[in-house]
């Protein structure tokens, strides 16, 4: 992956959508990392509401290059955090802001606009 990868921006979210500006692509759920996004199919980690976001669930972002991860909770915050997922984020020096999905997508973006190696994953209903 080149040095110049830059992370995609955020161009629209509401329930059950969010639109990314690079390459006009729409997801429910989506990964954003520099370079690219796709969805985030939950069934590939078997994530659940509860427990929450895993370790496997991030491990693409960091693989792409991401030095600051952001997670979306969920449009009403039912989406939750493993510990084990925030602990290895912490180890691996990473980044990490953990916040409701409108407040995470304007984060994500202010980190993009700023030309920071920034991924997240984004839940765009409850």
């Amino acid at each position: 992956m080149p040095d110049t990868a830059t992370s995609p921006r955020i161009s629209h979210v509401s329930w059950g959508r969010l639109d990314v500006a690079d390459g006009d692509k729409s997801f429910k759920d989506a990964k954003l990392y520099p370079g690219g996004a796709r969805a985030w199919d939950w069934n590939e980690t078997g994530t659940s509401h509860t427990p929450g976001i895993q370790p496997a669930d991030v491990e693409e972002l960091l693989d792409h290059g991401a030095e600051i991860v952001v997670l979306s909770r969920g449009m009403n915050e039912r989406l939750q955090v493993k510990s084990e997922t925030l602990r290895m984020l912490e180890e691996a020096g990473v980044e990490t802001h953990v916040l409701q999905t409108k407040e995470a997508v304007a984060h994500y973006n202010d980190l993009q606009a700023d030309g920071r190696l920034v991924g997240g994953l984004f839940h765009s209903t409850c």
